[in-house]
This record gives structure tokens, sequence and C-alpha cells, in this order.
């Protein structure tokens, strides 16, 4: 967020501060060359004194003389032309003596202007790029009538360089004015986006699992304030709403137990009045260890939703091929092949009973939905700062909309429905795992996720006992056509903070 609130914040600062300084250079070179220009009208009218009594029967006089000598000493200390030029145009006097009246130009437009009775106007702006002259005429009034013009034409290289001085310190202001709004900006949006990361973080967090989680409602305006202080009552809320609905798991589960052991005791005593081959009795009898793995599943989960972890440097390997080979004679019993792949030692930080845990939920549910022939397999890889478990099974797999839901409490294919569990295994894999930092995700087993860097390992596949074993071709050529299911379990390499 601050990297767009802050270019925006510049931008404005800057427009402003454009909008102000063009202006400003705009005046201040505007100024500079209206001084010039008044200087030159009172040189000019100085000049058109002198020569007010000046006639042209008076050529060689003391009056000339003295007009002479001082636009030669003006021209000389100045560098400016100047000259006093009869109606007609010819010299009374000039400084340089070979200047003339301009044919065209601002000169002769000068001249005109004073020939008829008026001072020239305003010449053009002259700007610090421009090599231009000033020309400024002043008529000499005899009797009433204009009998000569006083015409000087100044030179501009003081005067741009007057301009560009000033125009530097405006840059610097508005370059010191810059820097400081860069700063002001700064502080400011760190003041107001400081609670917002705050904010953010403790939103991620209380995601994440860590509901107990906080905002210091400190620093930032008022309104950020108020909404920590909201955020924080309602995770107050949250969290004893969650610790309510825990609790009432695991009581109802723990209290439900005794009452349900002693019904199926009855049961089983009741079925011994009745027919061994009896096909209600059967059927009740199922529904009732249902009931019973349900509860203790519940019990199970919310045991790991509240439960610490006990994280430790675990050797992430070993304990994968130790859950696979405990499984093994499951998944014999059914005619699915259970491997182990990847790497033969890869540590990771987890809980060792969590992870055991999970791992059984999680390579039960892949040999339960295998056929017989398929085959579970069991990969740990590293993958950076991550150590990586992939069960991957043969089995018939879940769309993309099963996929989304897939670890949901009690959710269950609607394809699988005839598989006897509860649909909250992989939801303990997951609430198991999230409390040590780890992570599960699901995906294609023909397509899967996201592979690491290097997917070759020198180890390659091992049985998770020691008997080799042969790959049934024909039970390959079948497994081509079911698209089968990857639970990924991922867990840090490296300590979490406060482990």
């Amino acid at each position: 967020m601050r990297s767009r609130l802050l270019p925006l914040l510049l931008i404005l600062l800057a427009g402003v501060l454009i909008a102000l300084g063009f202006p400003l250079a705009v005046s201040q070179a505007a100024a500079e060359q209206q001084r010039v220009v008044v200087d030159r009208i009172d040189d000019t009218a100085r000049f058109a004194a002198l020569a007010q009594f000046v006639t042209e029967a008076d050529r060689q006089g003391e009056r000339l003389a003295t007009l002479q000598h001082e636009l030669d000493r003006y021209h000389e200390v100045y560098g400016i032309r100047a000259g006093v030029f009869y109606r007609d145009g010819d010299a009374m006097a000039t400084a340089p003596e070979t200047w003339s009246v301009p044919q065209k130009g601002d000169g002769r437009r000068a001249f005109a202007e004073a020939l008829a009775g008026r001072r020239s106007h305003d010449p053009r702006q002259v700007w610090p790029w421009q090599d231009g002259r000033i020309a400024v005429a002043s008529p000499v009034t005899r009797d009433g009538d204009v009998a000569a013009v006083v015409l000087t034409d100044s030179p501009t290289d003081a005067m741009r360089s007057g301009i560009l001085h000033r125009w530097v310190v405006i840059a610097a202001g508005e370059g010191a004015a810059m820097l400081l709004a860069v700063g002001a900006a700064l502080r400011l949006t760190g003041w107001v986006l400081r609670p917002v990361r705050i904010l953010d973080r403790a939103t991620h967090e209380i995601a994440t699992g860590k509901l107990n989680s906080r905002v210091a409602a400190s620093g930032g305006p008022p309104e950020l304030k108020s909404l920590a202080r909201s955020f924080n009552d309602m995770a107050d809320h949250l969290e004893e709403v969650l610790e309510q609905q825990r609790a009432f798991v695991a009581d109802a589960s723990h209290q439900l137990r005794n009452p349900l052991s002693a019904l199926l005791l009855r049961i089983e005593l009741l079925g011994l009045e009745l027919p061994e081959d009896s096909a209600e009795m059967a059927s009740v009898r199922a529904e009732g260890k249902r009931l019973a793995r349900v509860l203790d599943d519940l019990l199970d989960l919310a045991v790991a939703e509240h439960g610490p972890a006990d994280l430790r440097l675990t050797d992430v390997a070993e304990q994968a091929a130790e859950r696979a080979a405990g499984w093994l004679p499951v998944a014999e019993s059914k005619g699915v092949r259970l491997r182990t792949a990847g790497q033969r030692a890869a540590t990771g930080w987890a809980d060792p009973v969590a992870l055991s845990s999970a791992l059984d939920a999680v390579i039960d549910n892949a040999v339960k939905f295998t056929p017989e022939g398929g085959t579970v397999t069991v990969r740990t890889e590293t993958d950076g700062d991550r150590v990586r478990i992939d069960v991957t099974d043969e089995g018939p797999g879940l769309d993309a909309d099963e996929l989304e839901r897939i670890g949901d409490r009690f959710w269950r294919s609607g394809r699988h429905q005839n598989v006897s569990g509860s649909g909250l295994g992989l939801s303990i894999a997951r609430a198991l795992l999230a409390a040590g930092g780890a992570g599960i995700e699901f995906g294609p087993a023909r397509e899967g996720l996201p592979a690491p860097c290097g997917d070759e390992h020198a180890d390659g596949e091992r049985s998770p006992h020691s008997a080799d074993d042969t790959a049934d071709q024909a039970g390959t050529a079948d497994a081509a056509e079911r698209p089968g299911l990857l639970v990924r379990l991922s867990l840090p390499r490296n300590a979490p903070t406060g482990a």
C-alpha cells in the first residue's frame, strides 16, 4: 500500500510546486526585464532633454558636442548603442558613430512609435536561451512637436544571466521544498500505514490459527485506533466462541463414549440370543462401531486444535518410512502395494506424535481408496527451506470442485459414500500439522503439485520393508487410467520462532 500511496502524495506535491514555480519564474523574468526597460526609459529621457535644444543649424555647437560626449561615454561604460535621430532618420548624434536607425525589427518599431509622440511599448520578453536585444525610444519634443527621437539598443547578456540566477534560486527552493515534502510524505505514510501493517499481520496470524494475536491500539489516525479496538473485540469474541465450540465437542465426545460403550455391550449381549447370521444385528453392530469411530475422531480433532505443539528436530524421512511400514499389513490385506521413495534422510521441525498421527490419517485414506492391485507411494524430499512428504494413491481421485472441499469436517465425496469413514481424518491431519507450522495440500496425482528443485534422487525408490518388490506391469497399465490423489505434507526445515 505504501508503494501506491507515497507516489500519489509525491505527484500531488510536485504538481503544487510546479504550479507555483512556473508562474513565479515567469514573473521574475518579467520583473528583471521591466527593470532594464525602466532604466533605458530614464536614459532616453535624459538624452531627450539634452537634445531638445539642439537644432539642425547647430551641428557644430556646444550643446551638440555635449550630447555626443554623453552618448559616447554611455556607450563606453554600458556597451549600449544610443543615438538621437531627426524625423527623417538622419543622425544628430550616435554612439558608435556608424550606428543608424534599423530598417526592421524591434528598433524600427520603437522609432516609429516615438515619431508618433509615444514612448515605445514594453518589448517582447527575452528568455535566457534567446540572444535578443531590447530597443527603447523616446520622442524629443520642441514646441509640442516631435523634432527627433532618442533610440537605445541594449544587449541582454547581463539581464539573461540575472533571470537565470533567479531561476536557479527558485529551482533550489523548490528542490528543498520537494525534499521536505518527501520526508513529510514518508513520515505521514509510515504513521498512517504502520497500524494497517500491524492489523494485517494480526489478521494473518489469526487466519493461520494463532487466535491469541492482538493489535496494540496506539499510533496512527483515530479511525485506525478505533478499528484496532474493534478488531481486538472481534478476536476476543471469536476466540471465546471457538473455545466454547472445542470444549463442547470434546465434552460431548467424552461424555457420549461411556453410554455408547454400554450400548454396544448390550447389543453384543443381545446378539447372543439371536442367530449368528442375523443381518439386522450385523447392521446395528456396524453402525455402533461407526458412531464410536466418529466420537473418537471428534475427540482427536478437539485435542489437535487445542493442544500446543511439541516441536523437535525430527528425521521426517525416517518417520514417514516407519508409518508406511506400520500400514503395510493393512495394505497387503487389501492387495495394495505400499512403497516409500525419495530421500532416506531429511530433517525438519515437527511434533513427532502429531506428525505420526497425520501420516496415519493420510496413508489410511490413500490405502482405503486405492483398489486392489494399485500402488500407494510415500515420497520424502527437501525443497529449499521445507521438507515435503507426498502420499500418492491410484484411487478414483477428485474433481476440481471436490478438491476445494477436501479436508473440511465431515465432508465426503458423493461418489465415495460406500467407503467406511467419518470424514474427519484429513481435518485431524490438517489441525495437527497447523499447530506446528506445517501445512497440507491436495491435488491430482497425475498432474501433481508444484515440484521442488530437482525431482530425481540418487536414493530412488525403496520398499518400507527389506524385501524387494517387483512392479506389476498390468497394475501399472490400469493405474494410468486412474487419476489418483496426491496429498502433500510440508514441514519447515528451520526452527520456527519461539521453538
